[in-house]
């Protein structure tokens, strides 16, 4: 039998690490991009929220509901 406890774990740290990101940008805090050091922003579009550094690097994109 295959052991999923690890892979879960990860995921369930990666879905809390993105998700504690997406307050403090929302907050209007200056997070930087893991990866290129630049300051992520918050860009809205009629049907969803862009997460995103300028290099495109990280990019969270969030459903937007009315």
């Amino acid at each position: 039998m295959i052991d999923f406890s690890d892979l879960e774990k990860r995921q369930k740290n990666s879905f809390g690490q993105q998700k504690q990101l997406i307050k403090q940008v929302m907050a209007g805090r200056k997070v930087l991009c893991a990866h290129c050091q630049q300051p992520l922003t918050l860009q809205t579009q009629p049907e969803f929220v862009v997460i995103c550094c300028p290099d495109k690097c990280t990019e969270l994109m969030l459903t937007a509901e009315k």
